[in-house]
């Protein structure tokens, strides 16, 4: 199951007309890491520190800035570019061979160089140890390593992948240390060994400190002296109230609707702004094929007409997210329209009870909607209760919510006894085959008994060997076209990212885009 992809960012909100803002200034400050020390506070926990284990946003956050990738994401970009590596290419035509030429004179922070030997152990450990909350459900499709020689690593695939750069650009390709951890088991001492633009000075249950790697060899340019990220576990009032008080520079990921729009409109006297950027997590609702009223057609049809997510989005989640016509979003290369094309935008009672009087059905439809909040955020029961309300405004609906803890709702979905429930996703890296593959090809991780053999057996290689990526639009664009067909899920919407800084403290833009990647050296405080 991955962990990671259904622990999405909480949407937070909006309501911020006038205090709204997509930067934080662009202060080009210093690129040798001596500016002020900045101080990060999160509602996440970090679960882990070995990246053979972690798959959760709060120790890829981490991961992104402690340890290097041979590729990471560009600020704002969603093609990976070189970073541990000098250079990469596939060395054939069936993208099944990719080969890296790391940069010279790479060293771990601890002053141990880097070379093809912890790149194959890095991978090897992690596929070896499989931990069931780590990243190597990622690589199936990853054969075996070689290193010809201490600067080259080649990478041999199963079946042609040409997303498997995107993959190795994402924490999950993190690099270790092979004389610091275990090959065969997982680092317990709450210690890194990294060679990332930051090393990890302290680990405890509040806090996490982290200074600027001396040893550094890469494409980042840090612009503070460290960063101090605090853990609040939830508690989005205390991360409020450290905000307020000046005790955090930033508060990233977890404060509520209302705390941000509170904090908006006090803006002009707390000395705070919101800053907002792009995100490429989703959320759909999901119907299970064999629930005798759910795996109706005419009734995921009726429900399709019927969404208003204007109003979902303006009620609930005020702002902060769009709505969402595709299950590949906006931003994210092979994006359609397909949902907004078949069904429209705004709800339509006669094109609902036409499909279900297609479909045989006269009377009203009884069925519940299941959420779980402890997942998915505090407004997930909300936007249900709002969604059965537009359902059973039409009067061709009786739907009612009902509300599970996390663990229950998982084996409940796998025992098929939820006819529509909510799926949230956080991509591991930003491609459409992220948001198709997981979703639709075999073993996916929605559990709702749906299957088509055009996209498993075609559609889903088919883009995945394609190493010109831009080529695979027409292929994404027909799957997504058949996935609005037959309604598997229905999308809802994506969501923005929002974050909360202090004044004097610059750089938050470039750390809030679809690669997910939140970026300490770009933070800098004046």
């Amino acid at each position: 199951m991955n962990m990671r992809n259904q622990w999405p960012v909480l949407p937070i909100v909006a309501g911020l007309a006038s205090g709204l803002l997509t930067g934080c200034g662009s202060d080009t400050g210093d690129s040798g890491g001596t500016g002020s020390s900045v101080v990060v506070g999160m509602s996440d926990d970090v679960l882990a520190t070995d990246p053979a284990s972690g798959y959760d946003p709060g120790s890829w956050l981490l991961f992104d800035n402690v340890f290097q990738s041979l590729l990471t994401f560009p600020r704002g970009g969603t093609q990976p570019v070189p970073e541990a590596a000098k250079d990469c290419s596939f060395g054939n035509d069936r993208a099944t061979v990719y080969q890296c030429e790391l940069r010279p004179g790479l060293k771990f922070s601890n002053g141990d160089d880097l070379t093809s030997e912890d790149v194959k152990f890095s991978f090897d450990r992690m596929l070896k140890i499989n931990d069931p909350a780590g990243p190597a459900v990622m690589f199936p499709s990853l054969g075996k390593v070689e290193t010809p020689d201490a600067r080259t690593v080649v990478f041999r695939l199963k079946v042609p992948d040409a997303t498997f750069p995107s993959k190795i650009a994402s924490g999950a390709g993190s690099i270790v240390d092979h004389r610091q951890y275990d090959a065969a088991g997982l680092r317990k001492d709450d210690k890194a060994v990294g060679s990332g633009p930051y090393q990890l000075d302290s680990f405890g249950k509040d806090a996490a400190v982290f200074s600027v790697n001396p040893h550094y060899e890469g494409t980042a340019k840090t612009r503070n002296s460290g960063v101090t990220l605090k853990l609040f576990h939830s508690d989005r009032a205390a991360l409020k109230k450290a905000l307020l008080a000046g005790d955090v520079d930033i508060a990233y990921r977890g404060l509520t609707a209302a705390d941000v729009s509170g904090i908006d409109q006090q803006g002009g006297t707390k000395g705070v702004d919101v800053v907002e950027g792009s995100s490429a997590e989703v959320q759909h609702l999901v119907f299970n094929m064999k629930d005798p009223v759910a795996g109706k057609l005419g009734v995921r049809k009726a429900m399709a007409y019927l969404i208003d997510r204007d109003a979902l989005i303006s009620d609930v989640y005020q702002g902060t997210a769009t709505p969402l016509y595709s299950i590949v979003p906006a931003g994210i290369a092979g994006h359609n329209t397909a949902f907004f094309d078949t069904y429209g935008a705004r709800p339509s009672k006669a094109k609902a009870a036409e499909a279900l009087r297609a479909d045989g059905i006269t009377g009203k439809v009884k069925l519940t909607l299941w959420s779980t909040p402890s997942r998915y955020g505090p407004a997930t029961d909300a936007e249900l209760r709002a969604f059965a309300a537009q359902l059973n405004a039409s009067g061709l609906f009786e739907a009612d919510v009902k509300s599970v803890a996390f663990a229950q709702y998982e084996k409940d979905i796998e025992q098929g006894k939820y006819g529509v429930y909510v799926k949230g996703w956080v991509p591991d890296y930003p491609d459409a085959d992220n948001f198709t593959a997981p979703f639709f090809g075999r073993g996916n991780v929605l559990g709702n008994n749906y299957t088509n053999s055009l996209i498993t057996g075609t559609l889903i290689p088919g883009t995945a060997a394609q190493s010109d990526r831009a080529a695979t639009d027409r292929e994404f664009g027909r799957l997504q076209d058949i996935v609005a067909d037959e309604l598997p899920v229905l999308p809802v919407w994506q969501a923005k990212q929002y974050a909360v800084v202090r004044d004097g403290v610059y750089g938050l833009e470039y750390c809030l885009d679809a690669s997910t990647v939140f970026r300490f050296w770009e933070l800098n405080k004046a």
